[in-house]
């Protein structure tokens, strides 16, 4: 069976989220959004491709900061509704500099800062 991405589901904004996983580790790295042309340059490119709510442009991972994710596999939920790609992270894959956009924790009440930015 050929993928279609008109197939998935996307939000009113024509948006789905998309979370990237370390392929190696399994580490949750960040979410984004891609839009169905975001998904299909992925696929076509190996290179993680999103769409910039803020800047309402393409967006592909690592292209000014060179941390860059190359795809290992796409995944789609039961639901249609949200991606899972994993991917062979260069660098970090926050742009705050850190491994992962995950870097708090709420533990008792309290946030916990999780990790520092790599130098």
């Amino acid at each position: 069976m050929s993928f279609d991405a008109s197939t998935l589901k996307y939000d009113a904004n024509g948006l789905i989220p998309a979370i990237a996983q370390d392929a190696a580790t399994g580490e949750v790295l960040m979410m984004a959004w891609m839009n169905a042309r975001a998904v299909e340059r992925t696929l076509a490119s190996g290179r993680v491709t999103y769409w910039s709510r803020s800047r309402q442009s393409f967006w592909i991972k690592g292209e000014s900061s060179g941390h860059v994710q190359e795809l290992v596999d796409l995944r789609v939920d039961c639901d249609r509704d949200c991606l899972l790609v994993t991917v062979r992270q260069t660098g970090p894959a926050c742009h705050t500099n850190r491994r992962s956009c995950f870097y708090t924790a709420v533990r008792d009440g309290a946030e916990v800062e999780l990790m520092q930015p790599e130098v």
